[in-house]
């Protein structure tokens, strides 16, 4: 099955590659360039060096906010599912932030903080949490009456609840928030980087906005999507298999 599918995936991307080299040769145009010159200019930043340290100031920004949202998300989550006091109160604000823009939430993180890296960490996170939130809280409603049942009954205590009934179930929710995360969450790290630092893709691909550089602005968003999809195979999936295996 690995094999099929691995099969399919490389099938479809050069069948994509195909129809992407046919239609920059029928358009003749600058501001449509084949993937060849997408990848001489690819290989071309990435021997001046200016690949690797843009995509890893970009790079880092997303783990370090990955990690704070999930971290703050999931304790909200949790805490929403298990107490309904609490859901029914917070439920407006939850709303509130889930709708708020994206860019409405950078531009004030501008603003109240300045165009630091903090500013910037702040804001991807602010973005993030919300979504973590929601996932985790119906994880955490959809606990099982049961189990927790019977860990009171046989005294498992607070720790070993948590290890064997709690988190089991509570893990492919927090695999599903993990991977619909990073998608989002390197989306708003370039936006953030566009309009207030100095180095990563973002900012990249606004200074070849600018210069119209349509190769380098193709360039540095294939980089980068490699980059996550390395991330989302190597890492994510494999940890969302382990964390529904239980299930079997």
């Amino acid at each position: 099955m690995w094999r099929s599918r691995l099969g399919a995936s490389v099938a479809s991307l050069a069948a994509l590659i195909v129809i992407w080299q046919f239609s920059a040769y029928v358009a003749e145009s600058r501001s449509f360039p084949s993937p060849l010159v997408v990848l001489a200019t690819l290989q071309a930043e990435l021997k001046t060096g200016a690949l690797l340290h843009h995509v890893g100031a970009t790079l880092a920004r997303v783990v370090v906010s990955f990690f704070i949202a999930m971290a703050i998300g999931s304790t909200i989550g949790l805490l929403l599912g298990r107490l309904k006091s609490a859901d029914l109160f917070f439920d407006s604000w939850l709303i509130f932030f889930l709708n708020l823009p994206a860019l409405v939430v950078i531009i004030l993180c501008y603003v109240w903080f300045g165009l630091t890296e903090t500013a910037a960490i702040i804001a991807v996170a602010i973005n993030k949490i919300p979504n973590v939130a929601v996932t985790v809280r119906e994880g955490a409603r959809s606990l099982s009456r049961d189990l927790s049942e019977m860990a009171v009954m046989y005294r498992f205590g607070f720790w070993k609840t948590l290890r064997h009934v709690t988190l089991p179930q509570m893990a492919p929710f927090f695999a599903a928030s993990a991977r619909s995360g990073l998608s989002l969450v390197w989306k708003i790290v370039l936006v953030v980087e566009l309009l207030g630092r100095s180095n990563g893709v973002g900012h990249q691909l606004h200074v070849a906005f600018q210069l119209f550089d349509v190769p380098m602005i193709l360039a540095y968003a294939v980089a980068f999507i490699i980059v996550v999809q390395i991330i989302e195979i190597g890492l994510l999936q494999p940890l969302e298999a382990r964390a529904n295996r239980w299930r079997r």
